[in-house]
């Protein structure tokens, strides 16, 4: 075995002189330690770092629908800025290790910081059977995999897309919540009656996607505390 592992570190040794790993932000070459991103990368992020967990931009998107307990970000997803290639690398480029990755990073930071206490369950936000047939995976469910890792705290996904939708992308708020209306079900087995939910997606804007499935949720169990995490958010007020 000991030599079977020393010809694997030569080959990925050589792999790595031949083919680089490169930083997913600005295209520098990786080293050692460093993994998707470079660490000027990651200092520079424009991270959300909101002081309040409890109120903050997410809230007020959402609070119109559902109650929301906790809601947060890592990053600020901001049109032409380097950093959205995170964002559409994990979701369009088949890329669900950087989503993997990020979801990591945040998540030992916000445990840190207490945000996951007293979650009972997590749930991804949903994709179409068809799209994720196409796709090969849903970045939802990559991410709350990697904080259930982290945390513990189990990942069902209880929420069916019961029909597929046209993408979010470059529809205003209001294409985007009738794009967004009556989608998703709540799966029959699923007993949600007091419990803590957190409800996760790789990026919100509106957030017509993520009160759909708040919605759905509070209509079937309307005692259900639901709280939020995305990889990103817009700067929206």
């Amino acid at each position: 075995m000991g030599a079977i592992n020393t010809i694997r570190s030569w080959a990925d040794d050589l792999l790595s002189i031949l083919f680089p790993p490169l930083c997913e932000v600005c295209g520098s070459r990786l080293v050692h330690g460093e993994l998707h991103i470079c660490l000027h990368c990651t200092a520079t992020m424009p991270r959300c770092k909101f002081d309040d967990y409890t109120f903050n931009t997410i809230h007020k998107r959402l609070m119109r629908h559902v109650p929301i307990e906790r809601a947060t970000a890592g990053f600020y997803y901001i049109r032409g800025n380097r950093f959205t290639n995170l964002i559409q690398s994990a979701k369009y480029r088949n890329r669900p290790r950087l989503a993997q990755y990020l979801a990591t990073l945040f998540a030992n930071e916000m445990s840190a910081d207490s945000f996951f206490d007293g979650i009972d369950l997590i749930i991804p936000v949903p994709m179409h059977i068809r799209k994720k047939r196409s796709r090969g995976y849903n970045q939802a469910e990559i991410i709350a995999d990697a904080i259930t890792d982290i945390t513990a705290i189990p990942t069902r996904p209880l929420l069916i897309a019961s029909r597929s939708h046209d993408t979010q992308t470059r529809k205003n708020a209001l294409e985007r919540w009738k794009n967004s209306r009556n989608i998703y079900t709540i799966d029959p087995s699923a007993d949600l009656s007091g419990k803590h939910i957190l409800i996760v997606d790789d990026v919100i804007t509106t957030g017509s996607t993520l009160s759909a499935c708040c919605e759905t949720i509070h209509n079937h169990f309307p005692d259900t505390t639901i709280s939020i995490f995305t990889l990103a958010a817009t700067e929206l007020g």
